[in-house]
């Protein structure tokens, strides 16, 4: 990578140069993100799995930029207009609207008034303007007069129009009125559409509205842009044209000499008319685009911190489930899993109205329970799932029985896809759905992953930001995810396999179907059988894939093969072998880290193993915990202002946080109403999930919303 671009991603991410530039060239070996965080700490100097993401994609953007830089210089060139300083800019870019910029003059050209103007004959009296040659443009324009030219006034309307365009295409003009827009208001006006359409109503805030650029949150512009985009608002930015005209005028006239008082009019209508005509509607979209995507990372950010906290949810672990898929009508769909999440058994109770068949309802929960040896119920939070949970704790189970809501976000898209036919291809939705409810207590990670984020109902304005960047961004935290916790090699399905480090979906279809033949791995280099799993592959994912009951209990750390002969070296210096310092801390804590570096394993690698060690294959996640909602209510109407209840966080935005208290509604905690001084990040103080107490501040009965202040 050149060095050009190191230094410049090392400056937007604060980190050395040496740093960038040993992550790109691991990049270049073939390395990924988990493996380069996890077992490359002394080439990184301990970047996190966030910052070399970051790296990844400043790396991939440069790449394409060198590409795009190569097919500019190729267009200029075969123009005949490339000069030595104009390739020295374009070789030294490293930002792509300043790259455009300089390419705009050059860039072919649909049909335009100034090309209209060129192909008259009128660039020559363009030039004269434009360089201060001319001290009377009417005179000068004369002996343009003929052909398809009329008149005096139409040769020097064409040269104007050339001075325009001109201007427009100017890099140092352009970026000059950036700087100007970006410290302007953003200005808002409803159309005559929005009075009309009562789909409008929800932008009713915006329907007259003022706020500057570089304050405006990240939500309320995404909110402006999809309205405009439905024809709702007409956007605008406040910048004073006369001024922007008279800055360009006067960059004009020090950069070329003052023209002499007449032409010096004619280049000052070109300026009005470049700025209105050409300047002020591109600089505008580029300068909301600009915004936009500062929106659209801060809302990436948000989705993938939600996300990150959904996936490392608190799991229940390898319990015989009973997991309940709540309904009124249609009755509630029942299954019963056994520890590993196989289907055991499945069938509807009818506990509410219309059918009300309670009685029926509670036996056959009761014997579920006794007949498969139940452990946990996961209750799925839809409709009607505030009134099973109610029925399910009066039914009589053992107190040993744990009750648990579970967010039944996604679940539908599961019983419908592919991967829901593949694993149950002989039982419908209502099953599958259940199911899914069921597994994601058990094991939330392993279950989610095989669910598009998007349909998890965390995030904000998820349709509006750039797609590519958040699916990069989602893809990164699911992959974060899996091998921050690491996947049993046995029991793994190929939709959890595929996010470990270095596979995919075919290598995770090889891999299960190789466990299959084989009757299981009793060792990670049993990796190197599987088909298209090559040396490269193994050293990204052996660290990852854990094998608990393994002939060398190393295959169940998380200490890279790689490292084996460390850990032996260790072991034989404490007179010990192996299996016996796996899991003792006392017999760790002996041990110096610095004997141990040697080659490429400094010591944040000796120290990681140290770690490991102690505790190996330890799940970084927390153990889950029962809740319940307030007993008392249970409609909007029952709440009162002042009200103190528990809550759980269902998700989390730049503007604050919602609550789930038990009722089809979900309140909102305000950013301001944290607890905190002024507006804090809702990311900081709370996390998805966490079970919280509220106090109501607001009840909106018309529009059911419901305002909460967090408690501590």
């Amino acid at each position: 990578m050149k060095e050009i671009y190191i230094k410049h991603i090392a400056g937007l991410l604060q980190v050395k140069d040496w740093q960038v530039e040993n992550c790109a060239e691991l990049f270049a070996e073939g390395c990924t993100v988990p493996f380069i965080s996890r077992y490359r700490k002394e080439r990184t100097g301990g970047l996190s799995d966030v910052e070399v993401a970051e790296i990844k994609h400043w790396t991939e953007a440069f790449a394409d930029m060198e590409k795009r830089k190569a097919s500019i210089l190729s267009t200029i060139e075969e123009q005949g207009k490339l000069t030595p300083e104009l390739k020295r800019q374009i070789e030294s870019c490293v930002e792509s609207g300043i790259l455009e910029d300089l390419y705009l003059p050059y860039r072919p050209k649909r049909k335009t008034r100034a090309t209209v103007a060129v192909a008259k004959g009128l660039e020559p009296l363009a030039d004269l303007l434009w360089n201060g040659k001319s001290r009377r443009p009417e005179a000068d324009a004369a002996p343009f007069v003929k052909g398809e030219v009329a008149s005096v006034e139409e040769a020097l309307s064409g040269a104007r129009d050339i001075i325009a365009e001109r201007l427009s295409e100017t890099a140092q003009v352009r970026e000059n009125l950036r700087s100007v827009f970006r410290t302007r208001r953003v200005l808002s006006k409803a159309t005559k559409a929005a009075e009309k359409d009562p789909g409008a109503a929800k932008y009713r805030t915006y329907f007259n509205y003022s706020m500057p650029l570089s304050k405006i949150p990240s939500y309320a512009l995404l909110a402006l842009l999809r309205a405009e985009n439905e024809g709702f608002l007409r956007l605008s930015i406040d910048a004073d044209a006369e001024k922007c005209g008279n800055k360009i005028y006067y960059d004009f006239c020090q950069a070329k000499g003052y023209p002499a008082p007449e032409a010096g009019r004619e280049i000052r209508t070109a300026v009005d008319d470049a700025y209105k005509r050409l300047l002020e509607p591109s600089i505008t979209g580029e300068v909301l685009r600009e915004a936009k995507r500062k929106a659209d990372i801060d809302s990436i950010r948000v989705f993938g911190e939600n996300l990150r906290q959904l996936l490392l949810a608190a799991p229940v672990g390898q319990k015989r489930t009973m997991a309940i898929d709540p309904g009124f009508r249609t009755g509630c769909k029942v299954v019963c899993l056994d520890e590993h999440g196989n289907l055991l058994d499945h069938t509807v109770i009818f506990p509410h109205p219309p059918a009300a068949k309670k009685v029926q309802a509670i036996m056959t929960v009761a014997d579920l329970v006794e007949k498969y040896r139940i452990e946990v119920i996961a209750i799925g939070n839809g409709t009607a799932g505030r009134e099973t949970e109610e029925f399910v704790r009066k039914v009589g189970l053992d107190d040993s029985v744990r009750i648990f809501s579970v967010s039944e976000d996604g679940a539908s898209v599961y019983s419908a896809s592919d991967v829901a036919r593949e694993e149950f291809p002989e039982y419908d939705v209502t099953v599958r759905g259940a199911v899914s409810i069921g597994r994601r207590l058990m094991d939330p990670l392993a279950e989610l992953v095989k669910i598009d984020p998007k349909s998890l109902g965390i995030g904000q304005y998820q349709h509006d930001v750039d797609q590519t960047l958040l699916k990069e961004q989602l893809d990164n935290t699911v992959e974060s995810c899996v091998n921050s916790v690491g996947v049993n090699l046995n029991t793994a399905s190929p939709y959890l396999l595929q996010y470990v480090s270095g596979i995919g979906p075919v290598m995770a279809g090889n891999i299960v179907e190789y466990r299959n033949q084989a009757g299981g791995y009793t060792s990670r280099e049993q990796l190197l059988q599987v088909p298209r799993l090559g040396p490269k592959a193994y050293q990204q994912c052996a660290g990852f894939l854990r094998i608990p009951e393994a002939k060398n209990p190393l295959d169940g750390s998380a200490v890279h093969p790689e490292a084996y002969h460390i850990v032996d070296r260790m072991a034989k210096d404490l007179g010990v072998s192996t299996r016996e310092l796996v899991g003792n801390a006392d017999l760790c804590r002996k041990i110096k880290a610095q004997d141990y570096v040697e080659g490429d394993f400094g010591l944040p690698t000796v120290n990681d193993i140290l770690q490991e060690l102690a505790k190996p294959g330890r799940d970084p996640r927390e153990s889950a915990q029962e809740f319940s909602f307030a007993e008392d209510i249970h409609e909007i109407d029952d709440l009162k202002e002042g009200m103190e209840l528990p809550g759980i966080v269902t998700n989390l935005t730049s503007f604050g946080a919602f609550v789930d208290i038990g009722l089809h509604e979900n309140g909102l905690i305000h950013a301001s109403r944290m607890g905190v001084k002024g507006m804090a990040d809702p990311s900081k103080v709370l996390k998805l999930h966490q079970t919280v107490r509220v106090q109501v501040i607001s009840v909106d009965l018309d529009r059911k919303r419901i305002g909460l202040r967090l408690l501590k």
